[in-house]
């Protein structure tokens, strides 16, 4: 189960960049700046699941969130904006201001994987009572 999650998760992020991308040539406004900060925190998940395809749902989350919230508060040291000037890939992805209201929405981005990742857990668990803590995603 761990190789096919570690196969899915780059998948996963494409789609998610995919949909960022789509959505910021269809909106200008709200929709994109926060949909964007949310599918970020996306892509985080999919990237800790890709490193550790075992992990429970709940503690990838709390990583992929804890990581987005260190690099949106690295924003104000004026590193990041910094390397953006110098680099395109610097500002996506570590951005160039911080912005206290993506804070709350790094989670908006995560809660509803972590909680499509228990329920396919769950699922797995039912099908395959044999499979063990080594057999669980």
């Amino acid at each position: 189960m761990a190789r096919r999650v570690r196969l899915l998760m780059p998948l996963a992020a494409l789609l998610f960049l995919g949909l960022a991308l789509l959505i910021r040539v269809v909106d200008d406004g709200t929709l994109r700046q926060y949909s964007g900060t949310a599918l970020y925190a996306s892509m985080v998940w999919a990237g800790v699941l890709f490193l550790w395809p075992r992990m429970a749902p709940v503690p990838a989350g709390t990583l992929a969130t804890a990581f987005c919230w260190l690099v949106e508060c690295a924003q104000l040291t004026g590193v990041p904006a910094e390397l953006s000037a110098r680099s395109l890939a610097a500002r996506l992805a570590p951005g160039v201001q911080f912005d206290p209201v993506d804070l709350a929405w790094y989670p908006v981005g995560v809660a509803p994987l972590v909680v499509l990742h228990r329920l396919v857990r769950a699922r797995a668990r039912t099908a395959s009572p044999a499979a063990g803590p080594a057999g669980s995603c």
